[in-house]
């Protein structure tokens, strides 16, 4: 299974955005799928559920974090190499969609940058609370709503192209 197959089983299991797609990709460093699950958990719906940036960017960037991020404090060049890193990435996703903030991405507010994804109109997001912590049944309604599945694998196709040099589907 590929890391954006298990990203889309994982949501689908019930785990929020940034879980879905860190967990797939921890193992290749050596982090178990529970503490990879514990350590996401909190960036879920934009950060425990108050649509600021999307759960997939945050996950996203955690893994980048486990593939070039600094290990000392005083390593400027490796602190610069990986920010460079997570702002191409944010760049790609935002390129693509808009906006790297849940709720420009679920519709809930305008993008700053009308380009991309376009906003859910406002009848499909009216039961979307900003900081409802009650996270939603996940049923086929749910998914039909949600651009979280899209969005998690363009999150895994830019890990895939800009971490492992592969080619993704961005």
């Amino acid at each position: 299974m590929t890391g954006k197959e298990k990203a889309v089983s994982l949501f689908k299991e019930g785990y929020n955005c940034s879980q879905s797609v860190f967990a797939a990709y921890a193992d290749r460093y050596g982090i178990d799928r529970e503490m990879a699950l514990r350590l996401s958990a909190s960036f879920g719906g934009g950060m425990g559920r108050m649509r600021e940036v999307c759960g997939a960017v945050s996950g996203m960037l955690m893994v980048a974090g486990l593939e070039t991020g600094a290990t000392e404090g005083k390593d400027v060049k490796g602190k610069k190499a990986n920010y460079d890193m997570v702002q191409k990435m944010a760049g790609i996703y935002r390129e693509a969609n808009g906006s790297i903030v849940c709720k420009e991405l679920l519709g809930l507010v305008p993008m700053a940058s009308h380009q991309g994804n376009k906003p859910l109109k406002a009848a499909e997001t009216s039961n979307i609370s900003f900081h409802d912590t009650q996270p939603e049944a996940r049923t086929e309604e749910y998914y039909k709503k949600r651009p979280c599945i899209r969005l998690i694998q363009m999150a895994c196709d830019i890990i895939e192209q800009e971490l492992y040099g592969k080619d993704g589907e961005v």
